[in-house]
This record gives structure tokens, C-alpha cells and sequence, in this order.
């Protein structure tokens, strides 16, 4: 497994537990926008750009709900 691979199996498990955890804290729902942002830089620079275009699509998903969410709660589920 070369290092790109690497950093992105690191990128979709970090999203995934993100994903998992956001109803703990509302940091999670911004570590998930993070963990996507990792995503779209693996999918870019392994040269699949739509994977990346999707993922920076949820980039904003994910800061949008973080921003109207309010601090302190926890996020519907």
C-alpha cells in the first residue's frame, strides 16, 4: 500500500467515525466537514475528480449544518 492509499483509507475511516459519533457533540459534525475536505484532497490527487467534487460538496453540507447548529446541543438524528 503505497502513502496515498494509505491517506485515503485514513480520510473515509476518519469520516465515518465522525459520522458515527456527531450526536455526541456538535465538533464532530466539524471534524466530519474536515474528514471530507481529506477526502476531496485524496480524491483529486489520485486523479478521480468527481469523488472530489462530491466531496467537497459535502464539505459545505456538513460546515452549513455546523453553523446553523446550535452550539452546545446535539444534532437531530
Amino acid at each position: 500500500m503505497d502513502a496515498l492509499t494509505l491517506f485515503g483509507l485514513f480520510a473515509v475511516t476518519f469520516m465515518l467515525v465522525c459520522y458515527m459519533l456527531e450526536a455526541r457533540s456538535h465538533w464532530w459534525t466539524l471534524a466530519f466537514a474536515i474528514g471530507c475536505l481529506m477526502g476531496s484532497a485524496y480524491g483529486f490527487l489520485q486523479g478521480a475528480w468527481p469523488f472530489g467534487l462530491v466531496e467537497i460538496a459535502w464539505v459545505a453540507v456538513a460546515l452549513h449544518k455546523w453553523i446553523k447548529m446550535p452550539k452546545g446541543s446535539h444534532p437531530s438524528v
